[in-house]
């Protein structure tokens, strides 16, 4: 479990070939005094485990779903990365409850610079909308930030200087995927709906006998 709130960009210094996937080596200094192997980072929006760690970052091995959902496939020597170590039940909420369980990417289709802020626009696939509203939380790349703007597939969002300057989004451009992970309460949402709606449907009624043929 994380917030969504960036520690610190990290640096791609290894990227090595294993059996269905890559081993990856992140530097990194910050999170460095409390981190140990088995433990969860979240590496640009991705929950992935610690396997190695040394004085100057950390190993991560990214097979499978993991490469074929996110943007870890795309990962250079020197790219940087969004880190975040995993919540302590003392830590403060500062973002929104974040799986690092990323649903997919997203294209970024604008990026405009406000004042001292930014605003950025990203296509998403259309089987997350529905989970997204107004105002609502959102993962972008492991950045926790808030929906600004919805229309249609595409959302808006708006960027302080603070997060521009402390995540990788400084380093991003227009046509640049980034991860994407909707909030999971409106999942929980929908399944308590569905499951209310199948218990509907298989409740004994008179219209419900003839549906059956009775």
């Amino acid at each position: 479990m994380f917030t969504g709130i960036i520690e610190e960009i990290g640096k791609i210094s290894e990227v090595n070939p294993i059996p269905g996937g890559k081993k990856i080596k992140i530097s990194a200094l910050k999170i460095l005094n409390d981190i140990s192997v088995n433990d969860s980072v979240c590496v640009n929006g991705v929950c992935l485990t610690a396997t190695e760690v040394d004085e100057q970052g950390f190993k991560v091995d990214a097979v499978g779903v993991t490469l074929e959902k996110t943007t870890l496939s795309k990962l250079q020597i020197s790219s940087p990365v969004n880190l975040e170590r995993s919540l302590k039940l003392s830590d403060r909420l500062g973002g929104h409850f974040v799986l690092g369980h990323v649903n997919g990417t997203g294209v970024i289709k604008e990026i405009t610079k406000l004042g001292d802020n930014y605003f950025i626009r990203i296509n998403l696939p259309n089987n997350m909308i529905k989970y997204l509203i107004d105002e609502g939380s959102i993962t972008i790349d492991g950045i926790s930030l808030t929906i600004a703007e919805l229309k249609d597939s595409t959302i808006g969002i708006s960027v302080i200087p603070h997060t521009w300057n402390n995540t990788t989004l400084q380093h991003k451009n227009v046509e640049d995927k980034v991860n994407i992970e909707t909030d999971v309460l409106a999942k929980y949402v929908e399944k308590l709906t569905n499951i209310k709606e199948s218990e509907k449907k298989n409740k004994l009624s008179g219209n419900r006998l003839k549906e059956l043929g009775y």
